[in-house]
């Protein structure tokens, strides 16, 4: 269901919300746009995704930003019942930042204190996303020390791993974990540990990348590709009934056009189009302002137009889509 929004929060002219008598709402963030029971995934997305999973690969999932690729791993981990570790890519990324991260610093610092202090290497060392799936894979005994305590007494089982936007990361990173992933396995060299995925449990693996262009090619033959396309007009009518309880909040016949202004804004020569992500939170503000899409000029044309702000990413975009919607109402 919708929720509430206040437009008038922020006024811009200096009087408070205490002045005001109004407070700021708890941030809720329309959980049930996010939701992984309201997901819904293509044929050829579901194939993909079995494919990895019974032939022990990576599934590698592109398509344009917005398009539900990091959403897909909460929709796997929540169907098959598993635990999801996200790890998110920076530039700076390296291979071993996939399994864990060391604190040399802290260590340095706590061993130069003027009392004594205990400095295990252990302790200085935090796991992360693939290390951590592949301790949960592991007996708790044998996993349990290493473990975060929200994972501590989990496995041995199998989880989603999410590596999302891994085209962020520096060219050499994907192969250099090449041999990890399919052996999954890592040695933590600080420490000269090493630790491995029991087999029965291997973790299932996704990719993200806004554009597979920068992957070596050894990489990609190792991994299941899928490539998300746009949603069709059919498929966005779906994923707004699925994401918006059935359309019970909206106006009869208001999805419909909605759907087809935002197709048409698609449609104009813009830097970066709008993708679904855009379109679920327009059409919530769109349903909040009530918009009439009969009537445009009737009262609303200044909302109407505010609204193109959260599909538009730059001011050459903002500009085209306001003209073109001008010359629309004109006509």
């Amino acid at each position: 269901m919708l929720k509430e929004l206040n437009f008038n929060l922020y006024k811009g002219d200096g009087e408070t919300i205490t002045e005001r008598n109004v407070a700021i709402p708890e941030f809720e963030a329309h959980e049930e746009l996010d939701d992984p029971r309201r997901y819904i995934a293509s044929k050829g997305l579901r194939h993909a995704v079995n494919v990895a999973i019974t032939l022990g690969q990576p599934l590698l999932v592109t398509g344009e930003p917005g398009t539900g690729k990091t959403q897909l791993a909460a929709s796997v981990a929540h169907e098959l019942g598993l635990p999801q570790l996200n790890f998110y890519t920076k530039t700076t990324s390296t291979a071993s930042d996939l399994f864990y991260q060391y604190d040399a610093l802290r260590r340095f610092q706590d061993a130069n204190m003027g009392e004594k202090k205990q400095t295990r290497i252990d302790d200085y060392i935090e796991y992360q996303a693939l290390g951590n799936a592949i301790l949960l894979s592991l007996p708790p005994e044998e996993a349990n020390q290493y473990l975060p305590k929200h994972l501590q007494n989990k496995g041995p089982t199998r989880s989603i791993v999410l590596i999302d936007e891994i085209d962020k990361a520096p060219r050499d990173l994907p192969n250099d974990i090449l041999n990890e992933i399919e052996s999954m396995s890592f040695t933590v060299k600080e420490s000269g540990k090493t630790f491995k995925a029991e087999k029965k449990f291997h973790p299932i693996i996704i990719l993200t990348s806004n554009s597979e262009k920068n992957l070596p090619d050894a990489f990609l033959r190792r991994c299941v590709f899928y490539h998300i396309d746009f949603p069709s007009r059919d498929e966005l009518s779906a994923i707004v009934d699925k994401r918006f309880n059935g359309r019970s909040d909206f106006a009869p016949g208001f999805v419909e056009k909605a759907i087809q202004k935002f197709m048409e804004i698609r449609s104009l020569p813009l830097k970066k189009k709008p993708a679904t992500a855009e379109f679920l939170n327009w059409i919530t503000i769109l349903q909040a302002k009530k918009i009439d899409f009969n009537n445009p000029k009737d009262g609303q044309a200044e909302a109407w137009m505010l609204s193109f702000s959260i599909l538009a990413k730059n001011s050459d975009d903002l500009k085209r889509i306001k003209k073109d919607i001008k010359e629309a109402i004109a006509n």
